[in-house]
């Protein structure tokens, strides 16, 4: 069960102009975007385990991003990254998982062995399955994203527990829910395709997502999506 709901106003983005916070001072940090998928999953993660209080989010406007992010806080120079205990930890997938381990909260992986077999395995496909759909904005989308669209229709068949991947809400929802957030928006607009037709159980997935709280506070106005896939892939 998901933590109780916790409702905060967003901050505003940290841009160029922006002074520093005080790095390393004990404070645990969630360097972020608002409009980055990939930092979106580590988000919604935070959100259900209630853990709004300890991990301070920092926006950053990654159209013109501060300098003191690369010099002082993550060389790497993108989001998401998290400030704990006196070290900087990035990639998604990675911290969620360090999320999920480290922090109090509900638990987002299952005990059962097989679910947590079938979840690695998921996990490991999510980078194929955002790549495809990525791709195929410069191609046909209805011919290139059927495949990895019904890799996920068949994976939501294989335990009838809950309407999730594993049953029940996990790490491998959060880590696709993102990406499909925004092709089902773009590819409908632009391709007018939709990614749900003839994938009941793909349908009804997003539908029990959109009612999840933790997910639904970390999502941005279809509009700014379309304009954002508009400028970087059309």
């Amino acid at each position: 069960m998901a933590s109780p709901i916790v409702v905060e106003d967003r901050p505003a983005p940290l841009d160029a102009t922006a002074d520093p916070p005080a790095v390393f001072d004990g404070t645990t940090r969630l360097y972020t975007s608002y409009v980055c998928p990939f930092a979106q999953r580590v988000w919604i993660t935070r959100n259900f385990k209630g853990l709004q209080e300890k991990i301070k989010l920092v926006p950053l406007d990654l159209g013109n991003r501060p300098d003191w992010y690369k010099e002082k806080v993550y060389p790497e120079n993108k989001v998401p990254a998290l400030e704990h205990n006196g070290k900087i930890i990035g990639e998604s997938l990675d911290l969620i998982k360090y999320l999920d381990n480290t922090f109090e909260g509900a638990s987002l992986y299952p005990e059962d062995h097989a679910k947590r077999e079938f979840g690695d395995e998921l996990l490991k496909y999510a980078d194929t399955f955002y790549k495809t759909m990525y791709a195929s904005l410069k191609g046909d989308p209805s011919k290139e994203t059927p495949p990895v669209l019904d890799y996920l229709e068949n994976a939501l068949y294989k335990f009838d527990d809950g309407p999730f991947f594993l049953g029940q809400l996990s790490l491998v929802d959060i880590a696709y829910i993102p990406f499909m957030e925004r092709f089902q928006i773009v590819l409908n607009e632009f391709f007018k395709f939709d990614v749900t037709a003839e994938r009941p159980k793909l349908s009804a997935w997003i539908k029990e997502l959109n009612k999840v709280d933790a997910y639904a506070q970390t999502k941005i106005d279809p509009k700014e999506i379309m304009e954002i896939f508009k400028k970087k892939f059309m």
